[in-house]
């Protein structure tokens, strides 16, 4: 079985971030994107992690298996910008969990419009 079967691909990575950037925009402008708020928040739930399952794919790939393979990146630079997008993934991936728990937990409307009484 290939562990290494995916590679380093930053192109899926950049297509997580924009469906990341989409679904927060989408769901922050229309409010709600099937009508029903624990639909989507469900949706933004799963959807986070599994943005969120790429990085740590990776993470555990290049701590773990890169070595053995002796798959390593040509400069330091190269490694220091992969996982900054990493980062950047993983960060856009847990707004989309945030955004689709507060949907699902009580919707925007109360999360956002808290009143403080005394």
């Amino acid at each position: 079985m290939d562990r290494n079967r995916r590679g380093r691909n930053p192109r899926t990575l950049w297509a997580l971030v924009l469906f990341g950037i989409a679904y927060s925009t989408s769901v922050y402008y229309l409010h709600t994107l099937t009508g029903a708020e624990v639909v989507d928040g469900i949706l933004g739930v799963v959807f986070g992690l599994y943005i969120c399952s790429h990085p740590a794919a990776n993470l555990v790939d290049m701590l773990f298996f890169a070595r053995r393979s002796g798959r390593q990146f040509p400069s330091s630079r190269s490694a220091v910008l992969w996982v900054a997008l990493n980062m950047l993934v993983l960060l856009i991936g847990w707004m989309v969990i945030f955004t689709g728990t507060t949907r699902f937990v009580g919707g925007a409307d109360s999360f956002f419009n808290v009143s403080i009484t005394s």
